[in-house]
């Protein structure tokens, strides 16, 4: 099976690629430009691509049974407010320009996409019960409205031998640098003040399990259907006192977030399927390791 990988380059992409290489795939990424030497776990094709509802993908899926869509068009470093000051062409780019790619996806014979959503389509609901795939009404944010759009054309465009499912990520993390821990542990080392805060995360291995079973599974059990993909509520300071530990530090760790501020996403339908989260294990390791590696 060869997989090709929109966005595989990003922050959540390349882990993402080398969860694929691991698991036997290959895979093609495709993006603005070539990856550096290395940049995976194993060899990989490349194809150049853009988000562009008026572009003409020529070649772009020869060879390939399955897409995993992770490019995302947005300013440097920001999710929601990644529209900057283009909101109309972040749309434009991310939505339309998806539903393109979609279309050509589909008509090159291609039997399966995989779209990678964002627990931002529940922006605004009530965070007091688990959020279910079944609650979205319109998200406040932009970046929310625009992952739900995208997330109803692949679902539109579903039909026999074209299965569409996407999945619903929260906090993505892993091991490697950069990453999205890096300024805060910096800030705890260097004793800087730190604002509580408490988000819902996963493992960019159980990222890559979730997208595995999206890959795998019969099309009627996934096609046009949503998944949210979340592991644990991490607060802050549970974080850092697991960086505190792996180096044997005594720093005063922040104030915990007030409870019920964040909302827990359910993911008993994925779950059903076979999904199995690494947990506050996997967790700990992780960032045990991190430190270590990085700040020792």
């Amino acid at each position: 099976m060869t997989v090709l990988v929109t966005g595989g380059r990003g922050f959540v992409g390349r882990p993402i690629v080398n969860g694929l290489i691991e698991a036997g795939y290959d895979v093609i990424v495709a993006g603005r430009s070539e990856p550096p030497p290395d940049w995976y776990c194993g060899p990989v094709g490349f194809r150049p691509m853009m988000l562009d509802p008026h572009r003409c993908e020529q070649g772009l899926f020869d060879g390939v049974s399955h897409v995993v869509h992770a490019a995302f068009d947005h300013v440097p470093g920001h999710y929601r407010g990644g529209e900057g000051e283009d909101p109309d062409g972040f749309w434009r780019r991310n939505v339309e320009g998806s539903r393109r790619l979609f279309e050509q996806a589909r008509a090159a014979g291609v039997a399966r996409v995989v779209f990678l959503s964002s627990r931002a389509v529940y922006d605004g609901l009530p965070v007091e019960a688990p959020l279910r795939e079944t609650q979205v009404e319109i998200p406040a944010s932009l970046y929310g409205r625009m992952k739900l759009a995208v997330e109803q054309a692949l679902a539109d465009l579903s039909a026999d031998g074209f299965a569409g499912a996407s999945l619903r990520l929260t906090g993505v993390y892993d091991g490697m640098m950069p990453n999205k821990w890096q300024v805060l542990i910096e800030d705890y080392l260097a004793g800087r003040l730190i604002k509580p805060r408490a988000g819902t995360e996963v493992h960019s291995r159980d990222v890559s399990q979730a997208i595995k079973l999206m890959l795998e599974t019969p099309d009627h059990l996934i096609s046009r259907q949503v998944f949210n993909v979340s592991d644990l509520v991490v607060d802050r300071a549970d974080l850092l006192g697991i960086v505190g530990q792996a180096l044997a530090l005594s720093h005063e760790l922040p104030e915990r977030a007030a409870p019920g501020r964040t909302g827990i996403m359910a993911t008993a339908k994925i779950s059903a399927l076979g999904w199995r989260p690494g947990g506050r294990a996997l967790l700990e390791e992780t960032v045990q390791r991190l430190a270590a590696y990085y700040w020792t």
